[in-house]
């Protein structure tokens, strides 16, 4: 009687499947050595530990786990190096035995190989006569196998593109059954044969000749969804970042570099942690991991509380720029060229008793860490009002006299903010021309209320620039240009202003031979700048770009006065009529 073959059960694994089947062999009189050749195969130990770890390989992809930890070597190591930083106990120092022993450390490398997936073979570059429309295009390879059967596909040329689409599949054909051919897909090629410009009748006799094997190189199609998932939200980044030097980024490969100042598109906000973004005039426009605003901003309060970052609550004082008083120097000897050392005196005198205005304005640090700030690209419209023009300048820049030569130019297009003052009127002046006279009552009220930008005492006299001013210039429809404090910009950065702010910086020498000729920024022979002087420069355009770079629109390296008051010409010129990124809060309606 035939003997039954047992019964598996549902949860039989495949080494118990082949070890059932061995104990069913029976040699046949006509098939006698290739049953023992079968009993020996499956009987052998490495075809059953094979088959074992077949079954846990099965069982891992059917759990998908998640790792915890994508840089456990690097854990590893942190603990290790504070473990040695100060005396251990015999339970430390067995951890510290462990955490560097070679096989622990092999282990977690392979783990983290594996939590990276770097294990996922490199692509070579792509060629150098690569298509150029083919460039950061999706293109598919699609293989049908059809007889004499028509391929079940319409298409046509769109009228917009140009470009031949799929214009119908039809149910039950042999795209349909592929599953790889949908409707609206682009075709580029059949059969390594380009039918860009080739007719539509054209093609479709190409594609009924084709039996057997066909070949279709397409461009996919984007569903309706996608093109919803294209995120419109741009970020202007306010910190550099290096994805190589993140220990933190799930994958560092995949990582997108920025440096302040970068407008990236975010791309999806689905990760509360990392979202995924491009450079916004980059030529690689795939989409890189970011670390989204919420975990830069909580990795960064961590670092202030664990004290390795300085408090941004807490920055230094710059040493900063400032324009000639005429209170305080000689205007005519200044505008010819003064030598830095008076330059450096009137900056000293004008600044010690200067205050800044506490009104509002939109401050992308007002969440106390620079991460990001949403932006939207705008120009200006005929019927709006110039744009405010503010200059901040390092110690020698002199943006009082590159603004006044660049005003004199045109002062039908350009004009400046007429300061208010306490001081009596002078015999030669005239109101509203070089200042505009009030009383002490009304200054104190007006500072009270917050209408000074910026406002100071010099010789017992009140000056300040008030924002009424700047309105009356852009009444006139001028264009306003003012020199500031940097403290002052966060009462300027307001939608009413749009302010466009320009940082003045001397460009310093490095060497000791330019260091010997260097004579003052503004272009005088009249001294020579000592070591002292280069490093003072040095050290104000450092810290007024790491408080305040974050709200700067362009850098301007003055090299003389002529060039410098090109290059600001040229900027105001194209503030008329190009467009530019600024906050989103300052084009909502």
């Amino acid at each position: 009687m035939k003997e039954a073959m047992p019964v598996l059960t549902a949860g039989a694994g495949l080494h118990e499947t082949l070890a059932l089947l061995t104990s069913q062999l029976r040699p046949d009189a006509n098939h006698k050595e290739d049953m023992v050749f079968l009993k020996d195969v499956f009987s052998e130990r490495s075809l059953g530990c094979l088959m074992k770890i077949h079954e846990k390989l099965r069982q891992y992809e059917r759990q998908s786990p998640t790792p915890v930890l994508y840089s456990a070597s690097s854990l590893a190591e942190d603990v290790a190096e504070e473990l040695q930083s100060g005396p251990m106990s015999t339970e430390e120092k067995e951890l510290l035995h462990l955490l560097t022993s070679p096989h622990l450390k092999a282990v977690l490398s392979v783990h983290d190989t594996v939590a990276q997936k770097n294990f996922d073979p490199v692509l070579p570059p792509l060629p150098d006569d690569f298509e150029d429309e083919l460039e950061e295009e999706s293109v598919k390879i699609v293989r049908l196998v059809k007889n004499k059967e028509p391929l079940g596909a319409t298409i046509r040329r769109d009228e917009a593109t140009g470009v031949v689409i799929v214009a119908r599949i039809m149910r039950g054909g042999a795209a349909d059954r592929s599953g790889l051919v949908h409707v609206g897909d682009e075709l580029r090629e059949v059969n390594g044969v380009s039918v860009i410009h080739k007719r539509p009748d054209e093609i479709s006799q190409l594609l009924s000749q084709s039996q057997g094997s066909i070949t279709l190189k397409i461009i996919p199609a984007i569903k309706e969804e996608d093109r919803l998932k294209d995120s419109k939200v741009y970020m202007r980044a306010l910190f550099d970042y290096i994805p190589l030097e993140d220990k933190a980024t799930p994958c560092q490969e995949a990582g997108l570099p920025f440096k302040r100042g970068d407008i990236l598109q975010v791309v999806t906000q689905d990760d509360h942690t990392w979202w995924q973004a491009k450079r916004v005039g980059d030529s690689n426009l795939r989409a890189g991991l970011v670390p989204s605003k919420l975990f830069q901003e909580r990795r960064l309060a961590y670092r202030v509380k664990m004290g390795t970052l300085p408090n941004p609550k807490s920055p230094k004082n710059p040493v900063y720029d400032q324009g000639c008083d005429k209170e305080d120097c000689d205007c005519e000897g200044y505008f010819n060229g003064q030598y830095i050392a008076g330059l450096r005196r009137s900056f000293r005198l004008s600044r010690k008793d200067r205050q800044g205005s506490s009104g509002e304005g939109s401050d992308p640090g007002d969440s106390d860490y620079l991460t990001y700030e949403e932006v939207t690209r705008y120009q200006q419209r005929p019927n709006e009002r110039p744009r405010l023009v503010v200059l901040i300048g390092s110690l020698g820049a002199r943006i009082n006299e590159l603004k006044q030569r660049v005003i004199a130019e045109n002062p039908h297009r350009f004009a400046v903010a007429v300061p208010h003052t306490t001081r009596p009127k002078k015999p030669h002046e005239k109101e509203g021309v070089e200042y505009h006279f009030v009383t002490k009552q009304q200054f104190d009220a007006d500072a009270l209320n917050n209408k000074f930008i910026e406002h100071g005492e010099y010789k017992e006299n009140q000056y300040g620039t008030n924002i009424e001013a700047i309105r009356s210039v852009q009444a006139k429809n001028k264009m306003c240009v003012v020199d500031v404090q940097p403290e002052a910009l966060r009462r300027l950065r307001t939608a009413e202003f749009k302010p466009y702010v320009i940082f003045v910086k001397p460009r310093v020498p490095e060497s000791r031979r330019r260091r010997s000729a260097a004579t003052s920024p503004g272009g005088g022979e009249h001294g020579r700048i000592t070591d002292e002087d280069l490093q003072e420069m040095r050290q104000s355009a450092a810290q007024i770009d790491q408080q305040y770079g974050h709200l700067v629109d362009r850098i301007l390296i003055k090299e003389d006065s002529a060039s410098a008051c090109a290059e600001l010409r040229g900027i105001l010129e194209r503030l008329e009529r190009e467009s530019f990124w600024v906050p989103l809060s300052w084009v909502r309606t």
